[in-house]
């Protein structure tokens, strides 16, 4: 079934579910309202207009709660690409940043942003015990995209392989090691065969392919994950991560964001008082110019 045909063939209830109707009209009034009482003469139609081509540019995130910024897909995919117009001057200088330093930048957008959420970010670049390293940052554009639009799902995966991990870890067949002491003897002790690292990648695709069928989070394309999965005997989680963060696939499925090479390419997008207001653009133009003289 197409994309097209799904569209009309479903219920209206779920189209309304889906899209995230009911979420951002809900918004949409209660903005309104609060507008109106420092702004009586606000026009509702005018307004309303504005809202909407805001969210349909994906500048609706800007200085937003980080309560509404996750509530839909939309609205996670257009927070990194704002994310992404408004720092990444960071790696055309080829600037390392650490993870309190991302997260410093992070809550210039969004003042409540989790700093959990920046250090599930770094894991997937960097190993646990490494997490005081500087990252670059198109290595923690890409990662932060997987990591705040799938968080769900990529959490589910967590889960999934831990068990798979287990099971896979559990004792087999015993193995008959003769003692030092006495091999004519036949004396023997048993020793537990343990597999390499990682999981069987075709096993746990077969685990993590049930939770693509849910529709209350997003999840990768299915053929993105075979081309992860189906490529290599066993995998790590951390392999996992890396690969989901590095798939050109899943970046142009989420869609906000350029392909690798084109990352940093061309001159920075004109960011105007009416995308992005406040001026935030200056201010965070300011923020970055200042941390990297103070170093």
């Amino acid at each position: 079934m197409t994309l097209k045909e799904d569209r009309f063939t479903m219920s209206a209830d779920r189209y309304l579910a889906k899209n995230y109707v009911i979420v951002y009209l809900e918004d949409a009034i209660s903005q309104l309202l609060a507008h109106r009482e420092e702004n009586p003469k606000v026009e509702p139609l005018k307004y309303l207009s504005q809202y909407f081509s805001s969210l349909r540019d994906g500048n609706h995130t800007m200085f937003r709660e980080f309560s509404f910024i996750k509530s839909t897909s939309h609205s996670r995919a257009s927070f990194v690409r704002l994310f992404w117009k408004c720092f990444r001057q960071i790696g055309k200088k080829g600037d390392l940043l650490s993870i309190q330093e991302y997260h410093s930048l992070l809550g210039l957008l969004c003042t409540d942003f989790p700093f959990k959420l920046v250090q599930k970010t770094a894991r997937i670049v960097l190993i646990d015990d490494a997490l005081d390293c500087l990252i670059s940052f198109t290595d923690f554009i890409y990662a932060f995209q997987v990591q705040f639009f799938y968080e769900e799902f990529l959490d589910k995966c967590s889960e999934l392989y831990q068990t798979l991990q287990q099971s896979s870890q559990s004792p087999r067949d015993p193995v008959i090691v003769p003692t030092s002491n006495d091999q004519d003897a036949g004396g023997a002790h048993q020793s537990n065969h343990l597999p390499v690292d990682g999981v069987d990648s075709i096993a746990f695709f077969r685990s993590v392919y049930p939770v693509c069928d849910r529709v209350n989070y997003s999840t990768p394309p299915v053929a993105a994950l075979k081309e992860i999965l189906f490529s290599t005997p066993r995998i790590s989680f951390y392999g996992f991560l890396m690969a989901i963060a590095k798939s050109e696939a899943i970046n142009e499925h989420i869609g906000r964001l350029p392909p690798k090479m084109e990352l940093l390419e061309g001159a920075d997008i004109e960011l105007t008082s009416k995308s992005f207001p406040h001026g935030c653009h200056s201010s965070c133009q300011e923020h970055v110019v200042g941390r990297r003289q103070g170093q």
